[in-house]
């Protein structure tokens, strides 16, 4: 038996309304350190340069997740009876830290870190403190957390609670994202894919009842890759940051380290981040590294340092060889460096990806004949969006300066 807190803890949310916390363990987590140290990374990387109030940040969006797997166990009788108690605890916990190992500003940081986030994740549940709050509350929870965050938890139900197509974790950031952005794009219909929640055949399905409100999950997350997660001006302060990253990693390289935060320093070595140097890494130690090197010698440097810190971000145009090679001489004559100066982007999306080696996940649907299809094979609007073309979208990215110079 887990221990339970003396009284159900209540957290106000915008989202789902309340947050429900009545076990001692994910209490504890929560009012560790390392969860504490989400509230200064922001869920959305280079999107809150263009949406002005999604300063939203992991802490509000895990604490999401863990709410919706909480609702998922509690409420969806399938799973209720399915599952254990510890289960039900080790699959809410994994909902609550899946994101713990992220870096700042989102996934832009692993444009120039070595590790993905996913790795940090699991070592801060195995070897940090939060390995003693889960060790403390049963013996081998830890493994068992981060074995649902790994997909190699001995019940295949539980990582498809967390992380699959149709997840906790995609739910909770479609509307929050959506909500704090102001943007209507994300919204669909949450409470009707619970009530239609089931399992079959250690999968989660959802009933035919409850395609619609599916259809709507899908069509809302393809809007939001292209109306918020892949904006261009959001593209724009990614790559300006990976730029950014690329000088300070060939000035380490060629021993003029210039004056930052020593983090920051580290990964312009390349070196593996331990534990505690990565805890340091939040966005406020690498707003004040990049106000550091908006002062350095280096005159590219300080250059992109200060574009990040004032929001002075590249221009965009579809990417052609014709026009990269237009961008490419006007930087030259301009007395920019190409390989600091002018970036390309390529991003694709489709709405539903169907279950393949590749992809390892799809979304299931019993019908009312008892039998489970693929949803492409359940929905007729499912089929037609997987028959189409994917979209894509390629562009190249330069300092506003030189706009004149190759017109458009």
């Amino acid at each position: 038996m887990f221990r339970k807190t003396e009284e159900t803890k209540v957290l106000r949310d915008p989202i789902h309304g309340y947050i429900h916390i009545d076990y001692e363990v994910v209490w504890d987590c929560v009012n560790s350190r390392w969860f504490q140290r989400l509230r200064r990374i922001r869920q959305l990387g280079g999107a809150y340069m263009v949406y002005h109030t999604a300063d939203h940040t992991r802490f509000a969006h895990s604490l999401g997740v863990y709410e919706i797997v909480r609702r998922m166990v509690t409420e969806v009788p399938d799973l209720a009876n399915a599952l254990d108690e510890r289960e039900k605890v080790t699959v809410m916990l994994a909902g609550l830290l899946h994101d713990i190992g992220h870096g700042p500003y989102s996934h832009a940081f692993e444009l120039v870190s070595p590790l993905k986030h996913e790795v940090y994740t699991c070592r801060i549940i195995e070897e940090s403190e939060i390995r003693d709050i889960l060790e403390n509350a049963a013996e081998g929870l830890a493994k068992d957390v981060a074995d649902v965050i790994r997909h190699t938890s001995k019940n295949p139900l539980l990582p498809q609670l967390v992380s699959a197509q149709l997840d906790a974790d995609r739910m909770d950031y479609l509307l929050r994202d959506a909500y704090f952005t102001g943007t209507k794009y994300g919204e669909f219909d949450l409470e009707r894919i619970l009530r239609t929640l089931r399992t079959a055949d250690e999968k989660l399905v959802i009933k035919e009842s409850g395609v619609y409100a599916v259809e709507n999950y899908i069509m809302a997350r393809y809007h939001m890759y292209w109306q918020v997660y892949y904006h261009p001006v959001a593209r724009s302060y990614e790559r300006l940051m990976a730029m950014a990253f690329t000088r300070l990693k060939d000035l380490c390289r060629s021993g003029k380290e210039p004056q930052t935060v020593s983090e920051l320093l580290l990964l312009g070595r390349n070196d593996e981040l331990s534990l505690e140097e990565f805890f340091a890494l939040d966005e406020n130690a690498c707003s004040y590294g990049f106000y550091l090197l908006s002062k350095a010698d280096d005159p590219i440097m300080s250059d992109l340092s200060a574009r990040l810190q004032n929001r002075n971000l590249f221009d965009y145009r579809e990417n052609t060889p014709e026009e990269e090679e237009k961008v490419r001489e006007a930087l030259l004559h301009a007395g920019y460096n190409p390989a600091y100066y002018l970036a390309r982007d390529a991003v694709n999306q489709s709405p539903y990806i169907p279950y393949n080696k590749e992809s390892g996940t799809a979304i299931w649907v019993r019908m009312h004949g008892g039998t489970v299809k693929e949803i492409s094979e359940a929905s007729s609007i499912v089929k037609s969006l997987i028959r189409g073309p994917v979209l894509k979208d390629d562009r190249i990215y330069y300092p506003k300066e030189i706009r004149t110079m190759i017109g458009g």
